[in-house]
């Protein structure tokens, strides 16, 4: 019988011993075999199978794990690591600095989780080597060892690095402060993610630092709004809708209904009415999810369209100025003539282009819109835009 089927499964009588095998044996190809399903296993059924092998092991049989650290998964790195530095003495502790300091991208990024779980002052000049890899995984298991041996180094550069015009390396601060955990890097992952070409990237990275709901009727609240926007923005195409679930999306839009209106909170609740009915309306957005992310998914639906929005409705006229945060997303929602064609004379000419889409797009951008809008418009590659349009 397949053994991968069996470990996978429901029966305790089956997977257990597949999972003893696999420990006691070093069963390195069926083990790279399960490697190899990663994409196609629910998320929590590879929580199970890691629950499972960790279960299996015990004082007699863990250095066997050694013998798994080239063949990486992120789904199962975790329990490597810890089990590895549950039952390890100095011995392990010298064979994990060594692959950390020569082994294989695999077994450097295993060492750095283990180090994440076993202080070790003489892994901190490799953590800090490898805290911006190019690996995100190594890169985060580097910035969760430096938490815990409490070195700032590389959470300040990584500070700084969010500044950055390198979207590839602002990136990769933005995962390292997130996996780092020190709430200090709140507001300046806000402000980068205002600011970035990447900002669904970013924002999606910060309810893992503090979970959005926590920070309603914070000093962070319309940041938090903003960050929702900008993941419900992205969902489907950038973040996937399971994310829902552990983003507290329901609970989110919950809290924002029973709080007195906003312009930001009215913005939020009509984006993501429009974003759920889209994705419960398609079959294919919902096709490989589990039980649960469709139940979820249908209840937010439930939620947004049993509330009734239509008094929000003027609020999102306060957001509706050049300098909002919010502008994109309220062009996405508001269509009259007059306030659209109230944009036209400002100064953000990403804001102009816009639109003057929006109202190309309802046939209404006339000579003397395209006129009006040209004469605000100075960068040459924006200028052949609007004359297109």
């Amino acid at each position: 019988m397949d053994k991968i089927k069996q470990l996978t499964g429901k029966n305790q009588n089956e997977y257990e011993p597949v999972a003893k095998q696999i420990i006691d044996n070093a069963d390195t190809e069926l083990f790279e075999e399960l490697v190899s399903k990663d994409d196609f296993l629910f998320d929590f059924v590879k929580s199970n199978v890691a629950r499972r092998l960790e279960n299996a092991c015990n004082p007699g049989n863990y250095k066997n794990l050694l013998k798994f650290l080239n063949i990486y998964s992120p789904y199962y790195e975790d329990f490597i690591a810890s089990t590895l530095a549950q039952f390890g003495d100095d011995e392990i502790t010298n064979v994990m600095l060594e692959k950390f300091k020569s082994g294989t991208v695999s077994e450097k990024t295993y060492a750095a989780g283990f180090f994440s779980y076993k202080e070790e002052d003489r892994a901190l000049p490799l953590l800090k080597e490898y805290a911006f890899s190019d690996e995100s995984s190594l890169s985060e298991n580097c910035a969760r060892a430096l938490a815990k041996l409490k070195n700032t180094d590389s959470f300040d550069d990584a500070i700084k690095k969010l500044s950055s015009d390198d979207d590839f390396e602002q990136m990769t601060a933005a995962n390292f402060l997130v996996a780092y955990q020190d709430k200090r890097a709140l507001k300046p992952l806000f402000e980068a993610m205002k600011k970035s070409k990447m900002s669904e990237n970013i924002a999606e990275l910060i309810p893992y630092l503090t979970p959005l709901p926590e920070m309603l009727q914070t000093e962070y609240n319309d940041d938090a709004i903003l960050a929702f926007c900008y993941i419900i923005n992205g969902l489907v195409e950038l973040v996937p809708v399971s994310q829902v679930i552990d983003f507290r999306f329901y609970e989110f839009i919950e809290r924002l209904l029973k709080t007195s209106p906003t312009g930001a909170s009215a913005v939020a609740l009509f984006l993501a009415k429009e974003k759920f009915n889209m994705i419960t309306e398609n079959e294919e957005y919902l096709f490989d999810e589990d039980k649960n992310t469709k139940i979820e998914v249908n209840d937010i639906k439930t939620l947004l369209n049993n509330a009734n929005l239509y008094p929000m409705t003027s609020f999102l006229y306060e957001e509706l100025y050049e300098e909002s945060d919010f502008i994109f997303f309220v062009l996405e929602i508001v269509r009259d003539e007059d306030s659209l064609v109230s944009l036209l004379s400002g100064d953000n000419q990403t804001v102009i282009i816009k639109v003057m889409e929006l109202l190309k797009a309802q046939n209404l951008l006339k000579d003397d819109y395209k006129k009006l809008a040209l004469s605000k418009i100075t960068d040459e590659n924006l200028k052949v835009v609007a004359n297109a349009l």
